[in-house]
């Protein structure tokens, strides 16, 4: 699915030289794929490819349930919390790479209990692996993972909240959407709340307009992690413009898992033009095969997007963060002070 070329970004281009935010970033996701090939050679399995080639071959999908599989195939080879210092430094590495300031990166620690790796623990080692790259802020938010029930996600709130003081800022539910809707969630995210977390949640990707409503009404979801498919009902998306719902929309992610067909497709066009709070954002970079420059690039060769309304997207982002407060603004004047963001 999702075979379409993306736009070339030199790494002295405009777009990968102005200074960016990241709302829907997976960690795990976003590995460089010569650091997993590090683990995969480390870690090996009855399924581990044979090179980097063979890695590399393993990110083209079907359908969104192929690339669920494929998630749960990758982060097998994450067994130890060494593993997690190791690939995360990559990660906030390549991250700085490309200009990106601030990034809410969504983590999974459900996904690494298979292992006996506690919440905990796990969120230390992570920490560990960010701190050790500067001119990059990190913020955590744990993915509560829908298929895995609201019992399991209740469990994991308590564990979650002793690491606040490691950066972790909220929840979400990523995971199989068109299987598992998003009401049932309803008292983790009050408890969530409760506990001081911010919320977002994952609809309108794998799933309709119904899930957005969903994640609004049952969750009261802060965020909407991609709403693509809101525009399949007019009054949700009369009720997102009027609301200003942030939408961490991440265009390439669903060109590849084939919930468009085409970056010109894409809605995010038509969203902007509606006055919607649309963000940009990359989700599973590495396993995507994009840059959140190239979607930048995607917005203005393929989409017609304006840079001073790219400039603005990226605003958005930042307004729509979960920094404390007064920092959001320091950082949008930063922006809008740095050399790279008119030239």
């Amino acid at each position: 699915m999702g075979a379409q070329a993306l736009p070339v970004v030199a790494p002295d281009s405009w777009y990968a030289r102005v200074p960016k935010v990241e709302l829907h970033l997976h960690l795990e996701g976003a590995i460089p794929h010569e650091a997993l090939w590090q683990l995969v050679q480390r870690n090996g399995g009855d399924d581990a490819p044979q090179s980097l080639q063979a890695l590399q071959a393993r990110y083209q999908y079907r359908d969104f349930g192929h690339f669920i599989d494929t998630w749960m195939w990758q982060v097998d080879f994450l067994r130890s919390y060494d593993d997690f210092t190791f690939i995360v430094e990559a990660v906030a590495r390549d991250l700085r790479a490309q200009n990106i300031r601030y990034v809410e990166a969504f983590y999974s620690p459900a996904d690494s209990a298979r292992h006996g790796l506690a919440i905990p623990e796990l969120t230390a080692a992570i920490r560990r692996g960010l701190d050790k790259v500067d001119g990059i802020q990190v913020a955590l938010v744990a993915d509560l993972i829908r298929d895995l029930g609201p019992e399991r996600g209740m469990r994991q709130l308590d564990a979650l909240a002793e690491v606040r003081d490691q950066g972790v800022v909220g929840i979400g539910i990523g995971g199989s959407e068109q299987s598992y809707p998003p009401e049932p969630f309803a008292p983790v995210y009050e408890r969530a709340r409760h506990l001081g977390f911010h919320t977002s949640a994952h609809a309108g990707e794998a799933a309709g307009p119904a899930s957005i409503w969903g994640a609004l009404d049952a969750l009261r979801a802060e965020r909407i992690g991609h709403g693509t498919r809101a525009e399949q009902d007019p009054s949700l998306m009369e009720r997102l413009a009027a609301q200003q719902v942030p939408l961490e929309m991440c265009p390439i992610s669903n060109l590849r898992t084939g919930v468009v067909s085409s970056l010109a497709e894409h809605p995010v066009g038509r969203y902007v033009e509606r006055g919607l709070n649309v963000t940009i954002n990359s989700d599973d970079p590495s396993m995507f095969g994009n840059s959140l420059a190239q979607e930048c690039a995607a917005m203005d060769t393929i989409q017609g997007l304006s840079r001073g309304t790219i400039r603005a997207l990226i605003l958005n982002g930042i307004a729509s963060s979960w920094m404390p407060p007064g920092h959001s603004a320091q950082m949008a004047a930063a922006f809008m002070s740095d050399p790279n963001w008119l030239s």
